[in-house]
């Protein structure tokens, strides 16, 4: 079945915190996000300078596809991710969420792939309850994304969201929905969902480095 298989063709090196960059919103970044709205440099203001330290609401489905899972299944599915896959695109949190960026059209393939592989996340009978429900945000839908003036810090920063990988560059790497049905169907079978939190889930960071 396709979803069990490494959609990196390898194993890649166990995820590691590193010190710096990964919570970071470079102007590049910025200028990714602003490319989600028709009005380029009035977005880029409004993502980096107007108000740097207030969350921005952004369209899904030009740019960017989000998949928004809750915070614990989303952490697995980030390290899976990061540990056996291909690492990801950027990742933010928000009120108890985690938004996975992801390649335009996932919203609309993910969930056909999650229930033609039986995964369906829908809370059904047997293997499916293994995944929760998975939000996916695609054409039409808007996201919150976190404030430009978040910078890297090992503890959560004070605000309703934060970047966990942050957009560093003008086209950053995005996971398709073949990507992320396998780090789904990774992270239900290795967990089963553990109802306690990571301890300090705000320190671990990714290396944005290994993104593709």
């Amino acid at each position: 079945m396709s979803s069990t298989g490494n959609p990196a063709g390898t194993v890649a090196p166990s995820a590691r915190t590193v010190a710096q960059g990964a919570l970071t919103l470079t102007s590049d970044g910025a200028a990714w996000l602003a490319s989600a709205q028709s009005h380029k440099h009035s977005a880029t203001v409004a993502v980096r300078n107007r108000r740097p330290t207030t969350p921005a609401v952004l369209p899904c489905g030009a740019a960017f596809d989000v998949v928004n899972a809750p915070a614990i299944f989303g952490r697995r599915m980030l390290d899976e991710l990061w540990g056996e896959g291909p690492g990801s695109g950027p990742v933010a949190a928000y009120r108890g969420r985690m938004l996975l960026f992801a390649t335009p059209g996932t919203a609309q393939r993910l969930p056909a792939l999650l229930k033609w592989e039986e995964w369906g996340s829908d809370g059904g009978a047997g293997r499916s309850r293994a995944i929760p429900p998975l939000l996916c945000h695609g054409r039409g839908d808007a996201v919150t994304v976190p404030p430009a003036g978040t910078t890297a810090a090992p503890a959560p920063i004070p605000t309703p969201a934060r970047w966990v990988v942050a957009p560093d560059t003008q086209r950053p790497w995005l996971p398709g929905p073949e990507v992320l049905l396998w780090a789904a169907v990774r992270a239900a079978r290795a967990a089963r969902i553990s109802i306690f939190p990571p301890p300090d889930p705000g320190a671990k960071v990714y290396d944005v480095s290994r993104r593709r």
